[in-house]
């Protein structure tokens, strides 16, 4: 199958082939591939070995596992114009964690000699990774921290907010189709406590609610909430 038209436009959107040579980018870009999923596919197991770097085209994925006992638990989502499973491919370990697409999704790969190859070759990639992998760990940090001392609205907003990371998903638009199932499996909260802090962050203006999506008209003030 063909590229899509967009891949090109996503490509050059990207953050990290900025710090590539244009032999590099154009090895980069001939190596990469799609795939399309359905609604709660798979796009990758735990326990597999990782065999690429994942973007997402379109769509929504969703970074999850699951308890001894059934319960689901969401790790982070990832946006169109955000990459997941960098650690992954950093060492030779299986996957910890599985992905699925929560909606119909395309992803793009970049496979995995393609990327161990740019880290043997580019300085500038590895500081790219490196600065990557450390907003990766402050992210999820932060997610512990507001689990642990913010309410529950304070926890919805930052959860979203941390959906529109400027280094991990620079590319995200101001609307993301996400539900409330989704939030709360993000963020630790009951369906109905998700629905209750959307009223309150939309009626105090940082949120435009629609069925299915959100809005964020003001991406520092839902950051900072409360």
């Amino acid at each position: 199958m063909p590229p899509p038209r967009e891949l090109r436009p996503f490509f050059e959107r990207c953050i990290w082939p900025r710090a590539l040579t244009h032999a590099e980018c154009t090895r980069a870009f001939d190596s990469l591939y799609v795939k399309q999923h359905e609604t709660h596919a798979s796009v990758c197991q735990r326990d597999e070995i990782a065999d690429s770097w994942i973007g997402v085209l379109e769509g929504f994925l969703r970074v999850q596992d699951t308890t001894a006992d059934g319960r689901l638990v969401m790790f982070t989502g990832v946006a169109a114009g955000g990459w997941i499973g960098e650690g992954s491919l950093l060492k030779p370990e299986h996957r910890k964690y599985e992905i699925m697409a929560t909606r119909p999704t395309v992803t793009v790969h970049l496979p995995r000699g393609t990327f161990s190859w740019l880290l043997e070759r580019s300085i500038p990639f590895n500081h790219f990774m490196l600065s990557h992998l450390n907003e990766r760990l402050g992210q999820f940090i932060a997610m512990v921290k507001f689990d642990r001392l913010l309410e529950p609205t304070a926890r919805v907003a930052r959860g979203i907010s941390s959906l529109f990371h400027p280094v991990l998903y620079p590319n995200t638009d101001s609307t993301l189709h996400i539900n409330q199932e989704e939030i709360g499996l993000l963020v630790g909260v009951s369906r109905q406590r998700v629905n209750t802090a959307l009223n309150e962050l939309a009626s105090a203006g940082l949120i435009q609610r629609g069925y299915g999506y959100i809005t964020v008209t003001d991406r520092q003030a839902l950051a900072r909430y409360p």
